[in-house]
């Protein structure tokens, strides 16, 4: 499912991505000419550049060799939907759409300063106001002023309550959250915490003490916990997010600031690599800029050729 504005806002926020690729691919086409060895190294660097990684590149390239021989003419539109589908065979449906919730829906974020956590804490909390649900949002991040004061301002453009104490001890604040979200008919809680590397050890084990403390006035919860990741860092998000996952349980990823990349690519070698599927992405800088990651439909997006009406 996605959540706005549907195909057309997935390839404007794609746009720049797509239009790297098309330049480069473009240059190696005028009309239909025969297909060389070297215009295929050139694809898969293309492939490589836009983070999609070396491995999967060079497999895609294989598929290619097989399908169309060398010296052979062929167009650009007929390379491209190739790779298109290939893609989209190699992409497993992650089953990520929204279910059932329990009451409250807990969602822990986590990851490091920088990659656009507050950011998509505001535009998930929109979503589910949108959908009608009461959300309330929890300053986990309790030592850092300009955490409270950030996450106080996607508070008030998306609607969604805050429950915030400075300098208090994160876990005392988590526990006090929920228990007034469990009395008042809260639908969704979603805990921002201190943006944290995975080897920052008094970090991790304040996370782990958040965790605990959900799952002890909750039982089952936190129901997701949702790593952001920047995807202007390219292949270091890809190691950030595989580092990260082995220190703590991971549920669902959020790719941030895929507008901001021309290697939009990463979503793919992410979804490839990784046993921790992309749930979430963010095309844009407006709150409602979120999307749920479908793979067919950011396939076609990304490798798009020719616009659609």
């Amino acid at each position: 499912m996605i959540f706005s504005s549907a195909f057309s806002k997935l390839k404007q926020g794609l746009s720049r991505s797509r239009t790297q690729f098309n330049n480069r691919i473009s240059r190696l086409f005028t009309g239909s000419v025969p297909l060389t060895e070297d215009m295929l190294e050139q694809i898969e660097e293309t492939l490589i550049s836009a983070d999609i990684g070396v491995e999967l590149s060079m497999e895609i390239i294989e598929d290619l060799r097989k399908n169309f021989p060398l010296n052979q003419v062929v167009e650009m539109n007929s390379i491209v939907e190739f790779l298109k589908n290939d893609l989209k065979q190699r992409m497993e449906d992650d089953s990520t759409a929204d279910v059932t919730m329990e009451r409250p829906h807990v969602i822990l974020v986590v990851g490091v300063n920088g990659t656009g956590k507050t950011t998509s804490i505001g535009k998930l909390a929109n979503h589910y106001i949108q959908k009608g649900k009461k959300v309330l949002l929890v300053a986990g991040d309790t030592f850092r002023a300009a955490a409270i004061e950030q996450l106080a301002i996607w508070s008030d453009r998306s609607g969604a309550e805050l429950t915030k104490k400075v300098a208090a001890d994160p876990s005392s604040v988590v526990y006090d959250a929920l228990q007034s979200a469990k009395q008042r008919g809260i639908d969704v809680v979603i805990i921002d915490t201190a943006g944290r590397l995975h080897t920052q050890k008094n970090l991790m084990i304040e996370l782990d003490k958040i965790q605990r403390v959900v799952q002890k006035v909750i039982p089952g919860a936190p129901h997701e916990t949702v790593l952001t990741i920047d995807a202007t860092t390219g292949q270091n998000g890809l190691i950030q997010a595989r580092q990260f996952s082995q220190v703590t349980p991971v549920d669902h990823l959020f790719l941030t600031k895929l507008d901001g990349t021309a290697k939009g690519g990463i979503a793919i070698a992410i979804h490839h690599n990784l046993d921790i599927p992309v749930k979430y992405i963010g095309i844009g800088e407006q709150i409602d800029d979120i999307q749920n990651f479908d793979a067919k439909s950011y396939v076609d997006a990304l490798f798009e050729v020719r616009e659609v009406e």
